[in-house]
């Protein structure tokens, strides 16, 4: 992983150098930082194909088989989709209950899931950042993992206080 990591950074060096004179300069820095941020979460996210290992993945698991084993229910929150896709197979290969949402997911589907999970059904709730940060309750979880930080801190803190309701009984871990 941190060789995959210092190539991706020296050819995003490389490719902006390249093009330090166009216009495109910003949009092209952003999109090399998020290529490295990507990188960070998994490497599939920036080789379909890799088979590489993913250490933040497999600390995730054992984090998550620890919690599951003391009965916490978990928010589980990622700004890229494609990442939590990656962590549904690993469910889904582990037959751990979960539930699932993301910007696409139709408002009834929405609501139906979330009441769901408020009622026990699932372990883990999965939600994409920018879908989960407003009009959520979810006090049924005491546990918030952010699988990769955001750019603004305060959605981050938006998104974690869905289980920091009313009606929460348990103290709550971010």
């Amino acid at each position: 992983e941190s060789a995959l990591y210092e190539a991706l950074r020296r050819r995003a060096l490389v490719n902006l150098e390249a093009g330090h004179e166009r216009h495109d300069s910003p949009l092209r820095i952003l999109t090399e930082i998020m290529k490295l941020r990507r990188a960070c979460c998994h490497p599939r996210l920036v080789l379909a194909d890799s088979r590489l290992p993913c250490a933040k993945l497999d600390l995730f698991a054992k984090v998550v088989t620890e919690l599951l084993e003391n009965r916490h229910k978990i928010l589980v929150f990622s700004q890229f989709v494609d990442h939590l896709a990656i962590v549904r197979e690993l469910l889904d290969r582990r037959e751990i209950s979960y539930q699932y949402l993301d910007g696409a997911t139709p408002p009834a589907t929405r609501q139906r899931r979330v009441r769901a999970f408020q009622q026990g059904q699932g372990d883990l709730f999965l939600i994409s950042l920018r879908a989960g940060g407003l009009g959520l309750n979810l006090t049924a979880a005491d546990y918030v993992i952010h699988l990769d930080p955001w750019w603004n801190p305060a959605v981050e803190e938006q998104a974690s206080d869905r289980a920091h309701r009313i009606g929460q009984k348990k103290p709550v871990t971010v």
